[in-house]
């Protein structure tokens, strides 16, 4: 939700007949840990081959929540996709590491960030951007408004 609901209209245009579910996991801005918010995963997720999409992947800590709670729903690890705007290195290799049959998907990749967990040079809070949200401009955070 959120963040990767900027690629839902893309998919569905491409996939007329897709089933989509939802999971919201936010980071927590205090500890950068990921909290579980919502979920509606739709009946027999275990027969489709299952999209996340999150506009940036950083860590990756918020991507692993949500193919744990996929893999508790019985999803197999190989029909798990993670499809991002932007990755960071170490979120890539995390996941990678972490679940070697999930595939990753991203337009580009970051190899740095700060110690509050911005991409650089990033592109900030995609959601806030995406959505208008949040406009007071933190200053960790690097990329211009």
């Amino acid at each position: 939700m959120r963040a990767g609901e900027c690629m839902e209209t893309a998919l569905r245009s491409i996939v007329k007949d897709c089933v989509i579910g939802k999971i919201l996991i936010q980071t927590n801005e205090t500890t950068f840990d990921p909290e579980l918010h919502y979920i509606r995963l739709p009946p027999h997720i275990t027969r489709y081959k299952v999209i996340i999409m999150d506009a940036t992947v950083t860590t990756g800590s918020a991507a692993m929540m949500a193919i744990r709670v996929l893999l508790d729903h019985d999803v197999k690890e190989e029909d798990i996709f993670v499809a991002s705007l932007l990755m960071g290195q170490q979120g890539a290799h995390a996941l990678a590491y972490a679940f070697p049959k999930v595939k990753l998907i991203t337009t580009a990749m970051d190899h740095q960030m700060t110690e509050n967990c911005y991409l650089i040079p990033g592109m900030g809070n995609f959601g806030d951007r995406y959505y208008g949200t949040g406009l007071e401009q933190d200053m960790d955070e690097p990329f211009d408004m």
